[in-house]
């Protein structure tokens, strides 16, 4: 039904996120520093997968929020995103009060990194996910099911999302339709908890090291695709092979990847890739590389899904290998230094020097503050650095806003923007108008919160791994 994915626009994703957020979310007692040169990789932080741009709520139908004695009318239902190659995603919406932004950047991302790792219901999500429309498009055999009376696509779509936030906030909801409500109460009472479905694709891990002369690895590719193209680094006599050293052009789930380095090969770091044609698996969560709603899958086509590789390596020294990742128990970002060297490698980080002996493995959680942005540049033997950056955001809008009291209502509108149609909506039958051009209202706290972004760049925190003095020979 749905949609594809280009690995192109990785780079135009790191150019807007560095546009838009130039600022760190982390606690205080983190080394400050002025923005590093040389970077080697500024792309935003992604473990592999789809990614998309929201193009806004299509398909929905009014619903009522209950909260303090007051009601607050808002659209529920379906949500496009435009892949790059073409298609669509359709998605809903699992953090209520919190705002759509215009083209949001949206990347796959694992449960556990979103507010769906601390919500204990977020299998039943998956469920109705998957017993409801789009999955279940016979309207006509859902309505018998669920006994609620004739539905449309727009009042389905109504019933659905509004389930969905029962279970995902936690919120007093209901469908204005009385189908849709039926509908609703039918998904929440039958509701059972089902596990996580797989990425789309992944490396685990995306990034080792080593000394040259011998294969790096492995990597172990996972995916719900037959089979993986593996495209190797560009790098002259650097080749992606099996354990036995054979080149591998195609992957599938399982297999493991080594980069074999020839003796002699400069010392560097580079990348690969590995792409599959797939359609991402229902209930995969998208997580926006701004400040904007955390969405779950409806539906997609064949699309094109990608991850990358990385590899370092040298003659001697501390050769390390960087990964990070979301640490939404800890509340920030674990950062993860395994060295493949001779030579210890350390970094000052929260004002700790850590050392990480040879053939060591270290990490290192830094803590960040909820719904803010943050930037870790690192800097690698001979001068390089890599960049990790992101948005933590692992609760819900109602888990970190204060009860409001009497008639005040919460800092942005509690909704899916719907691109300002009346109420009611449309249907999913023009696709073409965005949120830029109108949800705007709903956009003005996050425009403000990148104003002030910007007002402190100067006092953003940005954490520095660096080598000890040494470590450099033979570089």
């Amino acid at each position: 039904m749905f949609a594809a994915f280009s690995v192109q626009r990785r780079e135009r994703l790191g150019r807007r996120l560095a546009a838009a957020v130039l600022t760190s979310g982390l606690v205080a007692g983190g080394s400050i520093a002025g923005a590093a040169v040389a970077v080697a990789d500024e792309n935003p932080q992604h473990q592999g997968g789809a990614s998309a741009t929201l193009k806004g709520l299509t398909t929905f139908d009014d619903a009522v929020l209950k909260k303090n004695g007051e009601e607050k009318k808002l659209p529920a239902g379906l949500f496009e995103m435009a892949v790059d190659g073409g298609g669509t995603l359709k998605t809903y919406c699992i953090d209520i009060h919190n705002p759509t932004l215009p083209k949001a950047e949206y990347l796959e991302t694992p449960w556990e990194q979103t507010s769906l790792g601390r919500n204990d219901e977020a299998g039943k999500i998956l469920w109705v996910l998957k017993n409801s429309y789009p999955q279940i498009d016979n309207l006509a055999a859902l309505a018998d099911k669920a006994q609620s009376g004739p539905l449309t696509e727009k009042t389905a779509a109504a019933g659905t999302q509004v389930a969905i936030w029962r279970f995902s906030d936690g919120v007093d909801v209901e469908a204005k339709d009385p189908a849709a409500e039926k509908l609703a109460d039918w998904l929440q009472a039958n509701a059972k908890k089902l596990e996580e479905p797989k990425a789309s694709l992944t490396l685990e891990p995306n990034a080792v090291s080593g000394k040259a002369g011998g294969k790096l690895g492995p990597l172990t590719v996972r995916t719900n695709a037959g089979t993986a193209t593996v495209t190797a680094p560009d790098v002259s006599g650097v080749k992606v092979t099996d354990k036995d050293g054979k080149p591998v052009t195609e992957a599938k789930d399982g297999t493991e990847l080594y980069v074999d380095v020839p003796a002699g090969t400069a010392d560097a770091t580079a990348a690969f890739n590995v792409q599959a044609s797939t359609s991402v698996s229902v209930g995969r969560a998208f997580a926006s590389l701004s400040k904007s709603q955390t969405q779950i899958l409806a539906g997609s086509s064949e699309s094109t899904v990608s991850a990358t590789g990385n590899a370092t390596w040298a003659k001697k020294g501390a050769i390390p290998a960087l990964t990070a990742e979301k640490n939404c128990a800890k509340g920030g970002v674990d950062i993860t230094a395994k060295n493949e060297g001779d030579e210890a490698f350390t970094f000052e980080l929260a004002e700790q020097k850590v050392e990480v002996g040879a053939g060591e493995s270290k990490t290192v959680t830094v803590p960040v503050a909820e719904d803010q942005p943050y930037e870790f540049t690192i800097a690698l033997p001979g001068g390089e650095t890599k960049t990790f950056k992101g948005v933590l955001d692992c609760k819900t809008s109602s888990e970190t806003t204060p009860p409001t009291t009497g008639g005040d209502e919460p800092s942005s509108e509690p909704s899916p923007q719907s691109g300002g149609t009346t109420s009611g909506g449309t249907t999913g039958g023009d696709t073409t108008g965005d949120l830029a051009e109108t949800g705007a209202s709903n956009a003005t706290p996050m425009i403000a919160g990148i104003a002030v972004a910007f007002v402190l760049l100067g006092g953003g925190a940005v954490f520095f791994l660096r080598r000890k003095k040494g470590a450099a020979a033979g570089q």
